[in-house]
């Protein structure tokens, strides 16, 4: 009988169809997770005037969704690393995507939100389990760049919302592009049938006959049978204990507490931005169109530094990268206190989807491999969690500077302050610390030999 280090295999294999299929399941629920995040700040303009709502209300009917996402984070993440990270999956696209479509019934404010605090349970409970699943079966060679991608499915997800905001709602109204949310309910059957468990589960599971097949699937030449030991006692060893507790442990509590930062000062950009944008460009006198055309710019930029912020991180690490992407937000956010052109605004808003929606999606695959594969889901989904407060605050805060009536410029320079705290977090983490299994291959701590 051989043993075989399946994260191993994982890990040093090319990229296959396999991966492609993994991607695109991951890519797809994380589209609709960027689009149901994004869908506050398309109808917020139109919600503000028809429930006659202060600025000051409508920053706090933002906030809603994202406290029902750090409970679904909390609550999630860890089940997840218990039962599976597919079934967790399961349980939270029904949530968001009923909850979603439900909200177009809404009859006030009051059922509005209490609809988008459920949703938020699903939404929270996604992200991190999504994350942490194309992390763990990710060659480790472009591991950065195809996470990051696979995230730039939210900001594809917040274009959709912006541009069914634009030709839409126009003519069916606010509650037609909350019905879209319920796609996601309608693949379900099929998302079940493709998406493959977390490796780390199969194993604790001793269900090798898929094992066998996912590792058939990205190394032919290996020929895993059933027969073969995959470490399974190993594997129930570490999965022993509460992962929550797992996150202070072997030196991990610094690294963690800065990660909780870093991810509280980006999130509070991102959804400070994604709720507010249009109507403070609204405000500073353009029409609704042109003003969710802000919102797709930063989306558009979102994607752009996620592509060039992972390819750069696979080339040089991710913690130089993530750290230079918050001080290039930083100055761009200056830069905007500053009165400039059309075409430059345009630049500086695309610039700032790079550093903050962009910065965080490169955030999430170095915080989730800092963490052992037995404990992924908690790592990330912690952070994420507790970042929410940061995401909680963004709305409101965006609703706070719009009732002061500031200039446009001095809006924007508010959001400098995050990205500068973001960067020195990021700058004490302490890598020598983490897991990177990318760190163990390349020091041929494991080699191909040993896999079999």
């Amino acid at each position: 009988m051989r043993s075989v280090h399946a994260q191993t295999v994982m890990a040093t294999s090319k990229f296959s169809k396999f991966h492609v299929g993994v991607f695109f399941w991951c890519a797809f629920s994380i589209i609709f997770d960027g689009y149901d995040l994004n869908l506050y700040g398309v109808v917020l303009p139109v919600l503000m005037q028809e429930w006659n709502l202060t600025p000051v209300q409508a920053g706090a009917m933002g906030s809603y969704a994202l406290l029902g996402m750090m409970a679904g984070a909390f609550v999630f993440a860890p089940l997840a690393d218990k039962i599976g990270r597919k079934k967790v999956l399961i349980i939270c696209i029904t949530i968001f995507s009923i909850a979603t479509a439900l909200v177009a019934f809404s009859p006030n404010p009051t059922i509005f939100s209490l609809l988008r605090i459920v949703a938020g349970l699903g939404l929270g409970g996604l992200m991190p389990n999504v994350i942490a699943l194309m992390t763990e079966y990710s060659p480790k060679k472009i591991r950065s760049i195809l996470v990051a991608a696979m995230y730039s499915g939210y900001a594809i997800g917040g274009i959709m919302a912006a541009l069914f905001g634009m030709y839409v709602m126009p003519v069916l109204g606010w509650q037609s592009i909350f019905w879209v949310g319920a796609i996601p309910l309608l693949v379900l059957p099929w998302f079940i049938k493709h998406c493959p468990e977390s490796m780390s589960f199969y194993i604790l599971k001793k269900q090798n006959k898929e094992l066998c097949r996912i590792l058939n699937q990205v190394d032919p030449a290996g020929q895993y049978k059933e027969t073969d030991e995959f470490q399974f006692e190993a594997e129930k060893e570490k999965a022993k204990g509460s992962p929550v507790k797992k996150l202070f442990e072997e030196k991990r509590a610094r690294s963690t507490f800065l990660f909780w930062l870093s991810t509280f000062c980006c999130l509070i950009m991102v959804y400070g931005l994604n709720t507010w944008l249009p109507k403070l460009m609204m405000q500073a006198g353009y029409p609704m169109g042109s003003s969710l055309s802000f919102m797709l710019t930063l989306n558009l930029g979102s994607i752009a530094g996620s592509l060039i912020g992972g390819w750069l991180s696979d080339k040089l690490g991710a913690k130089k990268v993530i750290i230079a992407f918050y001080l290039i937000g930083a100055l761009c956010f200056v830069l905007l206190g500053f009165k400039s052109s059309t075409l430059l605004l345009y630049l500086f808003v695309g610039v700032g989807g790079a550093c903050t929606i962009g910065t965080q999606n490169l955030a999430n695959p170095y915080i989730t491999e800092f963490y052992p594969k037995e404990m992924r889901s908690t790592g990330i989904g912690w952070s994420l969690g507790i970042g929410r407060i940061g995401a909680i605050l963004g709305p409101t805060l965006g609703g706070f500077l719009l009732s002061l009536s500031l200039p446009l410029q001095s809006n924007f320079l508010v959001f400098a302050i995050p990205c500068l705290l973001g960067a020195v977090a990021l700058t004490f983490i302490q890598e020598k610390y983490g897991s990177f299994d990318s760190k163990k291959i390349e020091t041929n701590e494991w080699s191909k030999e040993s896999v079999v």
